[in-house]
């Protein structure tokens, strides 16, 4: 039966000797298309794995007369066109030859940009791709980032042959699944040429490696998640790594939070270092820093959820910075180094303070210090009246004033502290609850 009536071809173009393929399967070759069209006259050149499905192609004949024959022929054959058994339709290209402009991604470099899709950026070590690209020569740089097509990866060979190889055997493949957490089902590499030469590396870390310079500076805190092995909790899920500062972000904004208010509160579990209060999102967040990381814990753990104010205003959620040494430029009700005992060393105006980074390492907040709203005031508010940081060692074991409620945590007792000016907030002193 003849197969004139599908809607394999298209007659109303006009005939040209180059052929455009479609339906072709997953990554077509070269040899397979000639292989299909060999019988019908010489090829000259293809083209593969065309279009958003990489499943297209052309073709293009010597001679016009071969690519009507190969049309003709397959427009009254009761038979087909197949590649690995799936029916390929067959069409005239609107274009006369095939020109192989190739993008930067084509052309052949010793640095590869690869894609590995299906992951996130922590499931993929350096060390893992390293050990995977250095089977095909030796890696002289790596640079892992996040874009939007997801997690990337610029790897520097020493030519462009040794980059060839290995983008000729990695991609399309994946990762090897031993080498991968177990949360991660699939992963796929997608692999194409990278206009850099060479990389600039500027410090040693999780995200960048220079195996040709061994001086090269490490970023400590960039180091910190690569010595860590990840610490899993009862959910199953990742925890985040620890830091002696903690972010801390305030939601429910009825009454003003200041430093003093902060000390308060963060002093309970051992001596607080430095104060930073700031706008972000239009929110206000604030970074907290200790001398240690076990100190931080025990605050985060403890203050997770919990409220400054009764009636569940200025609600506390608390994560780990990445920070680990506050910059803190200006004394005021945004900022404070409580480090520094010759306070005419801190500016009483100007900037609140800026978070100092690890070398490299871009800061994770906006130092800018914006207006902020208004909150309602305490009654009896005595302005600039400062807290006095509570003498009780440790938070959960302090004993609450005569008529305060416990914390809904079963065993735990609410410490409170006196309010702004002694005044009580809605008839009750602020206190510390969920």
């Amino acid at each position: 039966m003849s197969t004139s009536s599908q809607t394999q071809f298209r007659y109303t173009q006009t005939p040209s000797k180059v052929l455009h393929l479609r339906n072709l399967p997953w990554e077509c070759t070269e040899e397979e298309l000639v292989e299909l069209c060999k019988p019908f006259g010489k090829i000259v050149n293809t083209k593969c794995n065309v279009g958003a499905n990489r499943n297209q192609a052309f073709v293009e004949f010597v001679d016009l007369n071969q690519a009507i024959s190969m049309v003709s022929y397959y427009a009254s054959s009761s038979e087909p066109a197949q590649v690995r058994g799936k029916t390929v339709y067959i069409q005239y290209s609107n274009r006369h030859e095939i020109v192989n402009n190739k993008s930067p991604g084509d052309t052949p470099g010793n640095v590869l940009l690869v894609t590995i899709e299906g992951v996130e950026a922590n499931d993929v070590t350096i060390e893992t791709i390293h050990l995977v690209f250095s089977a095909f020569g030796f890696v002289h740089k790596i640079a892992t980032f996040e874009k939007a097509a997801g997690f990337q990866a610029l790897i520097q060979f020493t030519d462009a042959e040794t980059a060839s190889s290995a983008r000729n055997a990695l991609d399309g493949r994946s990762i090897p699944r031993y080498l991968l957490p177990d949360h991660v089902t699939s992963c796929h590499l997608r692999i194409s040429y990278s206009a850099h030469t060479d990389l600039n590396i500027k410090f040693q870390s999780h995200r960048s490696r220079d195996y040709t310079n061994p001086y090269l500076p490490v970023n400590p805190t960039a180091m910190e998640g690569l010595m860590q092995v990840p610490v899993v909790g009862p959910d199953g899920k990742k925890q985040e790594p620890q830091s002696n500062v903690l972010l801390a972000s305030i939601e429910n904004m009825q009454y003003a939070v200041t430093v003093d208010v902060l000390h308060s509160v963060f002093s309970a579990f051992g001596t607080v270092q430095k104060i930073a209060i700031f706008e972000k999102n239009g929110g206000t967040q604030a970074l907290i820093q200790y001398p240690d990381v076990t100190t931080a814990a025990v605050a985060k753990e403890s203050l997770e959820g919990h409220c400054i104010y009764e009636g569940g205003y200025c609600k506390l959620h608390l994560s780990y910075s990445r920070h680990t040494d506050l910059n803190v430029k200006a004394y005021s009700d945004k900022s404070r180094d409580y480090t520094i005992s010759d306070l005419s060393l801190l500016a009483t105006q100007g900037p609140a303070m800026q978070a100092q980074p690890s070398a490299g390492q871009v800061p994770a907040w906006d130092p800018s210090l914006q207006a902020r709203p208004s909150y309602g005031s305490v009654p009896g508010t005595v302005p600039g009246q400062a807290y006095q940081a509570s003498a009780v060692p440790t938070y959960m074991n302090a004993a609450p004033p005569a008529g305060s409620s416990p914390l809904s945590q079963p065993g735990a007792t609410s410490m409170r502290m006196p309010p702004p000016g002694g005044a009580p907030l809605l008839g009750q002193p602020p206190y510390y609850g969920q």
